[in-house]
């Protein structure tokens, strides 16, 4: 990591998982909270298409928007670096690319789909594919931001080179040590902003952020970074820690949380 201290800023994941207009409101709920982005997750069995779902929020909200995150495997390089790159245009500016390589049993998703199993090996080379489509549709006068969810070696030598935004996929008890050991051993010479996925607040576990049987008592006792306290002092105690020694600044938790989370993001964001 560098000697960067970044202002802090947050993000929400918000699928679509009741009727649209509650979905709606949701947004618009969102809409002046000091949040800095609307997120939407790439699971194409359990929701609407991320890049439909965000354009219609970037039409509710001045937030920004973005994907948390997309699946590589699931789409052409070109056809994702496309549709990217139109969200950027038709937001002016405010979409963020979030791309990994997919979650666990991504191997499953594509045999359902009728799609080629691309070897885990090739996976990070379609990433490469897409940012470098996109950046030849951006051409110069746009740079879509791009995030990075990054577990090994390669795709940290990946991010290190191409991400504007660094997640790390970890375990959801992974220890405090064991994280910031993590980030520690990342190239960030580039300085790009680190991001924390935090899918478990309280004794809330975010939609489609952690597995349904995620146990927030685990969590919790392991001392994971996937945890934020639902008290909204102890929480901006930690966002602060978390900034201050290991250099987290952007900070992703689920739509649930946002209410619980409300007086942290109004007292943090942009400090």
């Amino acid at each position: 990591m560098t000697g960067q201290i970044r202002p802090l800023r947050f993000g929400v994941v918000a699928p679509i998982t009741t009727d649209m207009p509650t979905w709606r409101d949701q947004l618009r709920g969102l809409a002046d909270s000091g949040l800095s982005t609307v997120l939407m997750p790439d699971v194409p069995q359990w929701q609407p298409a991320p890049g439909p779902a965000l354009a219609v929020a970037a039409t509710i909200t001045d937030l920004r928007v973005g994907t948390w995150v997309y699946a590589s495997p699931v789409r052409p390089a070109w056809i994702t670096a496309w549709e990217a790159h139109s969200l950027s245009v038709l937001t002016d500016g405010r979409f963020e690319m979030g791309i990994g390589t997919g979650r666990p049993g991504i191997a499953d998703q594509l045999r359902e789909l009728g799609l080629p199993l691309t070897p885990e090996s090739q996976r990070w080379s379609q990433v490469r594919d897409v940012v470098t489509a996109l950046r030849d549709l951006d051409g110069p006068d746009l740079h879509t931001p791009v995030a990075m969810a990054v577990r090994g070696p390669k795709a940290q030598a990946l991010a290190a080179e191409l991400a504007d935004t660094v997640t790390f996929v970890m375990p959801q008890i992974e220890t405090r040590a064991a994280t910031t050991q993590r980030v520690q051993d990342f190239d960030n010479r580039r300085g790009a902003e680190l991001a924390l996925h935090v899918p478990v607040v309280g004794d809330s576990v975010a939609a489609f952020m952690a597995a349904p049987d995620t146990d927030p008592a685990a969590v919790r006792a392991a001392d994971s970074l996937a945890f934020l306290p639902s008290d909204p002092a102890a929480a901006a105690e930690e966002i602060q820690r978390r900034r201050e020694e290991i250099g987290f600044s952007y900070f992703v938790f689920g739509a649930d949380a946002a209410g619980a989370l409300a007086p942290v993001v109004a007292e943090l964001a942009g400090r």
